[in-house]
């Protein structure tokens, strides 16, 4: 499993010509089964997004994916982690 923390560096009007295309690069990736969760951070500085790969590399080339990521719209973090405990009904998605 993996993290990916997103930052704006760019205006938040700059993120909105963009938006469209980060959601459909997002409904993508939740169809292929690799995306869990996504969401804005609050205040508005960037997102969230959980995603389900095989190993980074799988998870960097998913990223990398992103419009925001080849736009250069916001910076990425990956947090890589093994679930060790879950809630009743996520177990599909590990």
């Amino acid at each position: 499993m993996f993290i990916f923390t997103l930052t704006y560096i760019k205006p938040i009007n700059e993120v909105e010509k963009f938006l469209q295309q980060h959601i459909d690069y997002l409904e993508e990736n939740y169809r292929l089964g690799h995306f869990i969760a996504s969401g804005r951070k609050v205040p508005r500085t960037g997102g969230v997004i959980l995603c389900r790969a095989e190993n980074k590399e799988q998870a960097l080339t998913i990223m990398q994916k992103d419009p925001f990521y080849i736009q250069q719209i916001a910076q990425y973090d990956i947090i890589e982690f093994v679930p060790s405990k879950y809630a009743t009904g996520f177990e599909q998605f590990i």
